[in-house]
């Protein structure tokens, strides 16, 4: 998987991915933090990777990465658990 930043500042940055699904949950986890200002992903062309966009106030953007992917990892082992329970 692609994971490439085009553009990182302190608090903005552009990352190229080549998977949408994992950009999606992605953004829909950093849209949960109030320190995210905006977060978006633009795919300008089929044959081109897409790019997620991140402005933060408060928080960095790699801090602001972190928390969501922790967030994301805890709920999958959340749902991991229920479904071992249903068994």
């Amino acid at each position: 998987m692609l994971i490439k930043y085009v553009k990182q500042e302190k608090n903005e940055a552009e990352i190229e991915m080549n998977n949408p699904t994992v950009a999606e949950v992605l953004r829909a986890y950093l849209a949960q933090d109030d320190a995210v200002s905006f977060v978006a992903w633009r795919k300008e062309h089929p044959f081109k990777n897409l790019i997620l966009k991140i402005k933060t106030e408060g928080k960095t953007i790699d801090k602001a990465v972190k928390d969501a992917i922790a967030k994301v990892n805890k709920d999958l082992d959340s749902l991991e658990a229920d479904i071992k329970k249903g068994k």
